[in-house]
Formats: C-alpha cells, structure tokens, sequence
C-alpha cells in the first residue's frame, strides 16, 4: 500500500524544512549533460565525481538502493544578512553566506533520519532508506528540479522562483512508495538575462548552464589542494572560502528567504568577513577553535591561510607585510608559496629584503619560483 504524500510533507514541514518534493526514483535527466562535462575535465581535481562506480549509480539509483521506488527532496533555507560595505572590505576574507553558521551536513542529515524513523514507524512497513547531503553519487539538483524545488539556472544554481537559491538540498532514496508524486518545475525561467554568467570575476561560464570548476573561485578554495594559478589569483578579490557572486547578481535572488534556522542564524562580522590579518596569524590550534562546528575546517588550516594570502595580496596594504613576512617560515610550502606571492603584489623595500632573505634558504623547487616570480612583479 502507498503512503500519503501529503502526510509525510506536512511531517517534513513540522522539522523545520522548507520544501519537499516526492519523485519516482529514475536517473536525472540531466546526465547525459553531466557526461560530457566530467569529459571536458571541467570538475578538475574532484575526481571523485569520475569514479566508475559513481557514474554507476548515477545511472543506475538501484546501485545504492536495490529496489529503489522512490525518492524524498527536501530544502532548508540558508540565507542571512550582512552589511556589503564589511562583506567587500578589501581587509577582510570573504566567506559564502552558507558557511556562515554551523556546518550544513550536521544539521541536515540528523532531520533526515528523524523524517525517515517517523515514516517508518507511521507506515508500519519494513522498508530500506538511504539519506544524503551533498554526499551522495547524486545529481541533487536535476532532482530537485524534476520534484518541483525549482529550476537549474544558467549559472548552475537550483533557483526557485520564490526562493532564491539560498536553500541546501537533501534526499532520501527508500523503496517505499507513495500515493502521489510531484511533477517537474518548468526547465527554466532565466530568460535572456546573463548577470551571472558577466560578473564571475574569473570567467568560469564558457556557456549558459555550463561551470568550469577549474576557474570557479569556490573551486579555487574549497575544493583545490595544490598551488592556485596566478593568473586566477589577481581575480580572486578577497574570497577566502566559496563565492557568492553569481547567486547575489541573480534577480530571482531578491525573493530569498532569510533563514529561520537557528544554528544558521549565527551569522556576524567576524563569521562572513574575518579580518585577514587574524586569518594569516592562525596556526592550527586556533583554526579549529574558530571555526569549530562550521564547513571551513573541512579545508583545513593550510587552505585557509593560502586563500587569506591571496587576498591580502589583492588588498595590497602595507600594514598586512608583517603577517606576511611571517608566512615565509611556515611549516607549509603552499603557505610560503603564496605568502611569497601576496608580498610580490605590495613590493616595499621590507617586503623586498624578506623575499631575498627567504629566497637563500628556501628548499622548495616551487616555493624558490614563486619568490623569483615575486621579486619581478
């Protein structure tokens, strides 16, 4: 026997989630697209998302659910303010506004499970479940939008049109079927309009509806490990974890919904836009006590500081050179590196002499180039 629909929304609804859509559990449509974008080598590093046996339950949901019947979307709003005039302070780190509170994974998949154990004790059915946020071999948002959540944007985004895209997104896969299922949101409501694609500060549209993750600015310091393209680094501003750009520009994006969520209402100054020199003097100990509970000790405290380089290297203050300087002895060639780099870009007789200093004792094939590279700039 199906179950009603409507009751499991209004009990998703109650546990403080925004949206849910109901859909019969099928591949996305939109993989075929997702293909020929994994062959384009436009997911750069994440070669997670190439694996075999990921592309396998792509194609196939019964992969990761044998029996697979059905499949639960749900949204939770994100969304909160803070003053632009802090957020694009050139001497401050730019954090994306989904990272502003308590990491999205831990409040997420607890009300998950909570939705699943209450739909198996009202359905009195022994039935197999499987929830995921942003962690599954799932194409989230081509679900999302064929349960109704919304349209994929040029820019990539899950856009409702009431909405925003200010709303993380999680599913439960079970083999359980329901009385009705939702239907598709329209492919897409952008019209014409380009914003998004115009104002990436690096470029990485090559088309509408198509993202280069290897020039996305949340890519660059999230997601890469290794030493960031210089010729990206000038481009970077002062985002130190994520981007916000092609969301904010989004005129779809003047219907959001500021979060009533309480462990993202923790948003304030130093949690959006922390001061850069207190970032570059972090070391690891106080990394996690910042940032404990929050997505941004996923990266770890190496990523963070290189990412505060480059944008201090963007400010261009002199007052930052000390920090800087600082860097220069760090346990961690990418730090050096990039330290090297930001002092290039503000080359006072200080910065100057530190460089050559650094540049007789320095070990590191990469880190010697990007101090010769800087002495040049």
């Amino acid at each position: 026997m199906a179950f009603s629909t409507d009751r499991l929304k209004t009990r998703a609804l109650e546990l403080g989630f925004n949206m849910i859509g109901i859909i019969p559990a099928a591949p996305s449509p939109m993989l075929e697209a997702y293909l020929r974008w994994i062959d384009a080598e436009m997911h750069g590093k994440m070669g997670y998302l190439a694996r075999p046996d990921r592309i396998a339950r792509r194609r196939d949901l019964n992969v990761i659910l044998p029996g697979v019947q059905s499949m639960i979307v749900v949204g939770l709003d994100y969304g909160a303010v803070i003053p632009p005039e802090i957020l694009e302070n050139p001497s401050r780190g730019r954090i994306a506004t989904y990272a502003w509170g308590l990491d999205y994974h831990d409040v997420m998949t607890p009300r998950l499970d909570q939705l699943a154990a209450w739909l198996k004790a009202e359905a009195t059915l022994d039935f197999q479940h499987r929830a995921y946020v942003d962690t599954g071999a799932i194409l989230e948002r081509s679900h999302a939008q064929q349960a109704g959540l919304g349209f994929v944007g040029k820019n990539t985004m899950l856009i409702h049109p009431r909405r925003g895209s200010t709303f993380f997104l999680g599913e439960i896969l079970t083999d359980l079927e329901f009385d009705a299922y939702d239907t598709p949101h329209r492919t897409t409501m952008c019209g014409s309009c380009t914003r998004c694609l115009t104002a990436c500060p690096t470029n990485a549209f090559p088309r509408p509806y198509v993202l280069d993750s290897r020039r996305c600015i949340s890519y660059l310091t999230i997601e890469y490990k290794d030493w960031i393209d210089p010729t990206l680094r000038p481009l970077m501003g002062n985002w130190i974890y994520g981007c916000d750009v092609c969301q904010d520009v989004c005129p779809w994006q003047r219907f959001s919904h500021p979060t009533q969520e309480i462990d993202f209402l923790l948003a304030d100054v130093e949690r959006a836009a922390p001061p850069l020199v207190e970032i570059l003097m972090l070391d690891e100990a106080a990394f996690q006590a910042r940032f404990a509970g929050s997505a941004i000790t996923r990266i770890g405290h190496n990523r963070i500081v290189r990412n505060a380089c480059i944008a201090a290297g963007n400010w261009g203050d002199e007052i930052i050179i000390p920090a800087l300087i600082q860097l220069l002895d760090a346990s961690s060639p990418l730090v050096r590196g990039h330290a090297a780099w930001a002092l290039g870009r503000i080359l006072t007789t200080q910065a100057r002499a530190a460089l050559h200093r650094r540049l007789v004792e320095e070990d590191d094939a990469q880190v010697q180039e990007e101090i010769r590279q800087a002495l040049t700039l």
